[in-house]
Order: C-alpha cells, then sequence, then structure tokens
C-alpha cells in the first residue's frame, strides 16, 4: 500500500488559520487592550466616549423608527429590536468607549496583577467613559426633544419606546442589567475571533438578544430616560436612582463579577 501523501504547505497554512484558538490566547490578547486603554490620554477617552453616548442614541432611534412604522402586534417587537443593533454596531466598529464594553477590557489586567495602581487607573477609566457616556446621551436627548430634527410621527415612536423603557422598576432595571452586561462581555470575549462579515453578525445577534429580551443596559437606556426627562415626565432623581444606577449596577455584575471574573478562573492556571 503507497504511504499517504504529506500534506503540503498550503494545507498546513489552512489548519493554522483555523486551529481553535486557546483561552488564554484570547485572554491574552484582551488583557493587553485593556493595559493600552488604561494609559489612554483623558482628553480621548472622555471624547471617545461623547461620541459612544451619542452613537449608542441611533439604538433607540431607529427602535423608535420601526415602532411607528409597525402595528401594535404580539410579533412586532421582534422587528423593532432590529433597529437596536444599530448604536452597537456603530460603536463596536468604530472602536468609541462604551463603559459596558470596559466592564471586562481593564478588569483583566487588574485580575491578573492586582494593585493599588491598577485599580486607581481602573477607576479613572470607569469614571470617564461612564461620565462621557451620559454626557453624550444627554445631548443626544436634547437635540431630540427641542430640536425637532425628526417628524412627529417618528419621535412618536422614540416615546412609546423611552415609556415602555422607564416603567420598570429599579429592582427590574438591577435584575435586567445582569444577563446585558454578561452579554457584552461574552462579545467582547467573542469579537478578537472574528473579522469581516463574522463580527457584524456577532454584534447583531448579541444586541439583538438584548434587545428582544428586554434587558436594562445602562448607556442606552439613559438616553429613554433622558429623553422623557427633557419632556418634564420623569424626574432627574427618579432616571438616576430608578433606572440608571440599577442598571449600571446589573451590568457591572453581569460583565465584571460573572463573566469576567469566570473567564479569568478558566486561564488563570495556564498564563
Amino acid at each position: 500500500m503507497a504511504d499517504q501523501q504529506a500534506p503540503d504547505r498550503d494545507d498546513e497554512d489552512w489548519a493554522d488559520e483555523y486551529e481553535k484558538v486557546p483561552s488564554s490566547v484570547i485572554f491574552e490578547a484582551i488583557r493587553r487592550e485593556g493595559e493600552h486603554e488604561l494609559r489612554r490620554p483623558t482628553s480621548a477617552l472622555w471624547w471617545s466616549g461623547v461620541a459612544a453616548g451619542l452613537a449608542i442614541s441611533t439604538s433607540v432611534l431607529c427602535k423608535g423608527f420601526l415602532a411607528a412604522m409597525l402595528p401594535h402586534e404580539p410579533w412586532a417587537e421582534a422587528v423593532t429590536n432590529l433597529g437596536y443593533t444599530v448604536g452597537f454596531l456603530i460603536v463596536i466598529l468604530g472602536r468609541m468607549q462604551l463603559f459596558t464594553e470596559n466592564t471586562i477590557t481593564p478588569i483583566l489586567p487588574l485580575f491578573l496583577a492586582p494593585s493599588r495602581s491598577c485599580f486607581v487607573l481602573t477607576a479613572r477609566l470607569w469614571g470617564i467613559v461612564f461620565a462621557a457616556n451620559l454626557v453624550g446621551c444627554l445631548a443626544a436627548a436634547l437635540v431630540l426633544v427641542h430640536g425637532h430634527i425628526l417628524p412627529e410621527a417618528r419621535f412618536d415612536g422614540i416615546l412609546a419606546v423611552s415609556r415602555h423603557y422607564a416603567q420598570a422598576t429599579p429592582f427590574e432595571h438591577f435584575a435586567w442589567g445582569i444577563p446585558a452586561g454578561f452579554l457584552i462581555a461574552a462579545l467582547v470575549w467573542i469579537l478578537p475571533r472574528m473579522e469581516g462579515a463574522g463580527e457584524v453578525l456577532m454584534i447583531v445577534i448579541v444586541t439583538y438578544a438584548i434587545g428582544l429580551g428586554g434587558m436594562s443596559h445602562v448607556v442606552a437606556g439613559s438616553t429613554e430616560l433622558f429623553i422623557l426627562v427633557a419632556r418634564g415626565e420623569l424626574g432627574v432623581g427618579a432616571a438616576v436612582f430608578g433606572g440608571i444606577l440599577p442598571a449600571l449596577a446589573g451590568n457591572v455584575l453581569g460583565g465584571t463579577g460573572i463573566f469576567a471574573a469566570l473567564t479569568y478562573a478558566q486561564v488563570r492556571e495556564e498564563i
């Protein structure tokens, strides 16, 4: 029987390309990105965060547009939440600073080498990005309410979406924020292996699931709450303590307390 022909170089290259990437390699890639983010200048973090707050507001716009156009039927949400993915596509593909992505990216360096300086840098990053995201969301809400830049029929859809989000109790925003934070952190973990159309598809799938599940995302949800505040339908205290802070706590618990901790646990003996 003739000897089996050895694989040529092209076959080996294909095998190398599609070989499963170990979790430790993904961890290292995200850790290096986290170290880079921790040392970025304040102005760069701030303006990137403001841009992300403005851009994520397009999720509310597009979902509202679809809500205004579709009948009030049970199946309509399966379509309207496709619009919810738009802002996340812009933010993530545009490499803008979104707070919920940072519940894992800068945390991995902190888990690997916990120190006072690393903790301070992480707190600095979180504080700047979160504040900048809220400023961007507030600016978008003020323009939408007072700028009259949209047809009234489309704006009514945005109001309906915002009012629905504001109906949740603080505990519900906290509880519903946990799976949202977990999914965004999972998306950050997955994306280093994706490229091109695969990256786009993965962002759409994960963020569509967040919208379809009615989960609470602190940044996108802030735009919805700020719209109601700007219209005088909701008080500032109710928006902050009843929606923003509970969703923030849930997102951090899901992204950092659960997903980031579990990913570190599975690779800590390999790195």
